[in-house]
């Protein structure tokens, strides 16, 4: 792997993930291989001591995969990397790497549906306990610690409710009770804020989303800032068989490439789209980090590198008026996801936070007139005039 620690973060986008290629490919090549062979008997029991680097077996280690978590690592300004095949086998490696049974977990009660539903349904049943609050409001996750609490879990912003969670707070108060802190920097990516830089002791990512930003594959990766977390979290996924195809690496790297541009374009189209949004009459509420008038304005700006491309919003009328909304768009997909180059529009609480319990969907701010969307990079003129075309059936 070559090194590239000193390059910016838009060179490291293009270069972060380069090899040593024999053939001197100008693009990471895919590994399409499940074992790799040794040079001799000794060659093979030094691998899998740990005493000299290579590759054994693609669940463990494969170069294009390899290539895909130096790059992401580096943009994080973390230790290491570990891609999952998929986002959720991102957060289940970093549960299964920390929680035993009788440990409990303070984590952000908006955060993505099934990152929470996996703990209340199945590591509930381990006897890890939990604590889902509002992490927006510090004082909530201070009073939710108890003597076993060994994580704290947050996203930020807020999936769907696009609130914010204070990322130095977050860590102080972690440092003080020693628990490992995480965060799902998927709305994000590292290009708008780096948690570790804050203190996060472990970022991940959906990199289905802005990562690879094309709709194409399903993935996940985590970023360590130690190598005694990165060990600790590589174990738990390769034992569990979390592990990315190279495949599944080669797109991926290929999308991050252009994730600078990408987001640039989105961002500057959800700012107009939001001030569209905030100034029309069928709209009861908006939220989006961008506008003033979002009550954590000035968190976003001091954590976030921009307000990034997605908004939450509600509809007068309330769902019935929503659902007229997203049944007449004709350029946003009313599909669930987020972060490609096309526009998605969603309704988080029949859908992505379906299996969430009514009530606690309520707490969290998951109400039923709550629309998602996604802002894309095609032209902002047709995306306002798909949403005007819509909200005059209305």
């Amino acid at each position: 792997m070559k090194d590239h620690k000193n390059l910016a973060f838009d060179s490291l986008l293009i270069h972060g993930g380069d090899i040593e290629d024999t053939y001197g490919s100008a693009v990471v090549p895919i590994y399409q291989t499940s074992t790799f062979a040794f040079k001799d008997v000794n060659h093979g029991a030094r691998l899998f001591a740990g005493e000299e680097d290579g590759f054994i077996y693609t669940r463990i280690g494969n170069p294009t995969i390899s290539a895909l978590e130096n790059c992401v690592a580096g943009l994080e300004n973390g230790f290491g990397g570990i891609a999952t095949s998929s986002g959720m086998g991102a957060v289940n490696s970093v549960y299964l790497a920390f929680l035993h049974s009788g440990d409990h977990i303070v984590s952000t009660d908006a955060v993505y549906g099934p990152a929470r539903v996996v703990i209340e349904n199945y590591y509930s049943k381990l006897g890890i306990e939990y604590s889902y609050v509002d992490t927006s409001n510090i004082q909530n996750i201070i009073d939710a610690i108890r003597p076993n609490t060994k994580m704290l879990y947050i996203e930020t912003p807020a999936n769907p409710t696009i609130a914010l969670t204070d990322l130095k707070k977050c860590a102080d108060i972690a440092k003080k009770n020693n628990l490992v802190f995480v965060v799902d920097n998927t709305f994000c990516s590292p290009y708008l804020q780096k948690p570790l830089d804050f203190g996060a002791d472990i970022v991940l990512h959906s990199v289905t989303k802005f990562i690879n930003g094309h709709a194409d594959i399903v993935g996940g990766i985590i970023v360590a800032k130690t190598q005694e977390h990165y060990k600790t979290v590589r174990g738990a996924m390769v034992t569990m068989g979390f592990n990315m195809d190279p495949h599944q690496a080669y797109l991926v790297l290929r999308g991050l490439k252009t994730l600078s541009i990408r987001m640039d374009r989105a961002q500057e189209n959800a700012i107009k789209v939001a001030d569209f949004l905030e100034n029309h009459p069928k709209i009861e509420w908006i939220k989006y980090p961008g506008l003033k008038s979002f009550a954590q304005y000035e968190l976003a700006k001091e954590q976030m590198d921009g307000p990034g491309a997605m908004i939450s919003f509600g509809v007068k009328g309330g769902l019935e008026a929503g659902k007229i909304l997203m049944n007449n768009v004709k350029l946003a997909l009313l599909a669930v996801s987020l972060g490609g180059v096309e526009t998605l529009i969603q309704h988080p609480a029949s859908m992505t936070h379906s299996k969430m319990a009514k009530e606690a969907k309520l707490k969290a701010g998951i109400t039923d007139e709550l629309v998602r969307y996604s802002v894309g990079i095609e032209d902002v003129n047709d995306i306002i005039n798909d949403l005007k075309q819509a909200l005059e059936k209305i």
